[in-house]
Parts: structure tokens; sequence; C-alpha cells
């Protein structure tokens, strides 16, 4: 999942964003509320992480105003502020989530993850298309029983897929949601993951289901789903 991260504090926001990235998301970070708005304004993230008091503008600057464009990016606060108040303050101003400093990181990654599933409408962390299962906490994958070795980009890449099961992506869609703005790879790359990930998927299985759209782009569907399926405008990113 591709996720934006705005702490002012710099030890805490390069430890984060090493942490985020090692659980395999797709991450830019920054260190104030202007930069933060810039980014997402820019790009789609399935969830923004922001520290309340931030320089040039405050979290809740940010909310408010990427609200009032109509981006609905699941947010979550971060505050070293506890008080009643603030909470309701930044639920009320359309943020979905609120932790307060300091907290446990496995806390805050599964705050995260349940933001995720409520944005593609998942109620379980355990995804199935036909014998395939994809758990988006421990990022466990089989397919008929049997455990599938990802790398992260691997793993990110199938996890976009299959919430977007029967739904095609484009290769922009999926290189946007996939590599961060400082990706510097060739132009081909969604390409050769997804060669990448046939082989780990489909490879000796009889169902395949990866499959790609000539002129449009990939889709995981299931084995017995449309031949043809049409590319949704509404695909979240």
């Amino acid at each position: 999942m591709r996720l934006l991260f705005a702490e002012d504090e710099l030890d805490l926001n390069r430890i984060l964003t090493k942490k985020f990235t090692e659980e395999g998301y797709s991450v830019d970070s920054c260190l104030d509320g202007e930069e933060a708005l810039d980014y997402l304004t820019s790009a789609d993230y399935d969830v923004a992480v922001l520290d309340v008091m931030m320089p040039k503008l405050s979290g809740f600057e940010v909310l408010a105003s990427i609200r009032r464009r109509g981006i609905t990016t699941a947010v979550l606060l971060l505050t070293a502020r506890d008080s009643v108040k603030d909470r309701v303050h930044g639920l009320d101003a359309g943020a979905d989530d609120y932790l307060v400093k300091p907290f446990s990181m496995d806390e805050l990654l599964a705050r995260i993850r349940a933001l995720t599933r409520r944005s593609f409408d998942t109620g379980t962390s355990v995804v199935r298309v036909g014998d395939l299962t994809v758990d988006l906490a421990s990022h466990a994958v089989h397919r008929a029983g049997a455990p599938i070795t990802l790398s992260a980009k691997e793993y990110a890449l199938l996890e976009y897929l299959i919430l977007n099961r029967n739904v095609v992506l484009s290769r922009d869609k999926i290189e946007n949601h996939i590599w961060n703005f400082d990706y510097e790879g060739g132009t081909n790359v969604v390409d050769v993951y997804v060669s990448y990930l046939r082989k780990k998927v489909d490879d000796g299985h009889p169902a395949k289901l990866i499959h790609t759209v000539r002129g449009f782009g990939y889709v995981l569907r299931e084995p017995d789903g449309p031949a043809h399926p049409k590319e949704n405008q509404n695909t979240r990113q």
C-alpha cells in the first residue's frame, strides 16, 4: 500500500519511514505540513499519517484542506496532546483515526491495516481469490495451501491486485501506487514484476489468476470470473 508519513521530528521520521518500508509500504515522507499537502494533492495514497504539531501547516490544517478539495485518503493523526477536546477536533475535521504519542509500533501498524481494510471494504485481514489467500496482517501468501515466498515489491503488487480483484489496473495506476516519488527505475518495471509474480503464483496451477487485458493492463480475477473485465475508473489507489 502507498503511505504518506508527515512528522517533523527528524529521528522519529527516519525510524518510522524505515519501519514502514520494511513492512512493505511504498512510503513518501516529509517534515512539514506544506510539503504534506503538496504530496496529498499530487498522488493517491491509501493512508496518510500526519503529526498534528508540524511547522508551516498543522496536521489539522492539512486535513481540513484535503477534505475541502474532496480528497478522501484515510488519515491517521499523531499527537502528544491526549485531551478529549483535541481528539474530538481531529475526528470532526475528517480524521479516520487518532493515536497519542508515545505509541506502540505494533498498534500503529494495526491501525493502518484497519484503515486499509475499511478503504477497500475488506472486513477481514485474509483475502481470498480462488485457492489463493493473502493475509494482509502477516503478509503470508498461500496457493492451494502451499506457502509462496515473495519479495517486498512482489507482495505489494499482489496485495494491490487482490484488493482490486476482478478490476483491470493500468500499468500507470500500478506504477504510481507501488513505487514512490523517489523511484528512478525502467519504464517496463510493472511488466517485469507481473512476470515475477506470475511465476510464483500461477506456474504449476491449471487455473491462472493473473491476466493481461490488452490495451488496458492487468487483472487478478476469480477462476470463473469474466473473460474480459472492463477497467473501473473508480478503482481505489
